[in-house]
């Protein structure tokens, strides 16, 4: 959800020109954007984490774990395709402000909830509000930065990703250990409320779009025209088969590898950690090599690994923890790299004037389809008496399938602008979404810029 995005039929940006800011105050500006998508990712990806701690104390099964997944995803996409429509008409620092609030109440609701069902509401009120953050995050980056300083600001912003998988996740998740899985939660709401103030102080009064034809359009018409514009949806199809497939399984590694495995919940961390790293490094390789050899060819060769490897870490018997943590890490990078592909894929596809009501709406339904695949593979996962989980083979299967269908599906993209190159800023958004973060991907950037 790129609300910079509705970049269907602008105008040039010549034609609606950057405030003009000093660099200073630009960094800050930066700086405040980054902190924001912390908190904002940690936050959507320690639940996962958290699961067999989650099912232990609140003494709920993995169908009900897969809807406190799933609620946030499927909360964040509704509230992305309802954001679309007015979010343009306002001062986008009273906007993003106002919705880091709400963020905020939502995770502080999380660390404070008593229940099973509180802590659901709780998510859904911090999805509506996090879903829309990565997007804002963007458009503002648009308004500020001029065009030739853009892709640097983009690729700024992006450490914030991989600072989050890498270091903000296990840290949460050790928290979570420690001293209970409301602490994380709690610490986030904490440090957000120094970040909200810093942001009030910090960032100015960004009014340039409402003068530039935006505020104006009906968003509503577009995405509807985006929906059903026959390119877009073969790459619709594509980012289900993914979303829906993946999470799926994703949610359930960390419950099953302790469950099944035979790993203990303090070592966990070791898993985020090496599936981060790996990630960090592999992701720009991966790009290069896309941008070398073809994202359709990288793409065929990476899927079909990363749907084994889906199937293997379903299949893991009880082992040592440095063979968990390996199978687990190549699967972050395997399923990582197909996203880099495919979103390059996607994103050549729409012609530039549609490239932002495109990503908008593409955004919306990865959330859906996310919260889709974790509520299905909560359904089907049994937990035994003994605490061990079955059926999770099932969802690996299920997961190789969709991505074996993906192949035929991915053919089916014809790209019409060949523009797009994979640098290693971009990589890494992509490759953080892929990691767990189905929000806001960074690959919604102009990627001329």
């Amino acid at each position: 959800m790129n609300f910079e995005a509705d970049q269907a039929d602008r105008p040039p940006l010549t034609q609606s020109p950057s405030p003009i800011l000093g660099a200073g105050q630009q960094r800050v500006i930066l700086l405040i954007l980054a902190s924001v998508q912390f908190t904002s990712i940690v936050d959507f990806m320690v639940v996962m984490p958290l699961g067999q701690q989650l099912m232990r104390t609140l003494r709920i099964g993995p169908g009900q774990f897969g809807i406190i997944v799933s609620s946030y995803t499927i909360a964040a996409g509704v509230a992305a395709l309802l954001a679309a429509s007015m979010i343009d008409r306002f001062d986008r620092k009273t906007s993003f402000l106002t919705t880091y609030s709400g963020f905020l109440v939502g995770t502080l609701f999380c660390g404070l909830a008593g229940g099973y069902h509180q802590l659901l509401a709780a998510r859904v009120l911090t999805g509506s509000f996090g879903g829309i953050l990565g997007g804002m995050a963007l458009a503002i980056i648009g308004d500020v930065f001029p065009e030739e300083r853009r892709g640097a600001a983009t690729g700024a912003l992006m450490s914030a990703f991989a600072v989050a998988s890498v270091l903000g996740v296990p840290f949460g998740l050790s928290l979570g250990t420690e001293y209970g899985w409301r602490t994380p939660f709690l610490l986030l709401a904490a440090g957000g409320v120094l970040i909200l103030l810093v942001a009030l102080k910090g960032m100015p009064r960004l009014t340039s779009h409402l003068n530039s034809g935006r505020a104006r359009r009906d968003p509503v018409a577009e995405i509807v025209t985006t929906l059903t514009h026959p390119h877009h949806v073969r790459a619709f199809s594509l980012i289900v088969t993914l979303m829906f497939g993946s999470f799926m399984v994703i949610p359930y590694i960390s419950p099953y590898l302790v469950a099944n495995v035979g790993v203990t919940e303090r070592q966990l961390p070791w898993v985020y950690v090496a599936g981060g790293a790996l990630t960090l490094v592999g992701a720009p390789i991966v790009g290069r090599l896309a941008d070398r050899y073809g994202k359709l060819f990288i793409y065929r060769c990476t899927a079909p690994l990363s749907g084994l490897l889906m199937l293997a870490v379903t299949l893991l018997p009880s082992v040592s923890l440095w063979i968990a943590v390996a199978v687990t890490a190549c699967l972050m990078l395997g399923n990582a790299s197909r996203m880099i592909a495919a979103m390059a894929m996607i994103m050549a596809s729409v012609e530039p004037s549609r490239r932002g009501g495109f990503m908008t709406a593409n955004a919306s339904i990865q959330h859906l389809a996310t919260g889709l695949g974790a509520y299905v593979g909560g359904l089907i996962l049994v937990k035994a008496p003994d605490g061990s989980f079955q059926r999770y083979p099932w969802l690996g299967l299920i997961a190789l399938i969709t991505t074996l269908i993906s192949l035929y599906l991915a053919g089916r993209i014809r790209a019409h602008d060949q523009s797009l190159h994979m640098t290693p800023s971009l990589s890494l958004g992509m490759a953080s979404e892929a990691l767990g973060d189905s929000s806001e991907p960074l690959a919604m950037t102009d990627p001329i810029s």
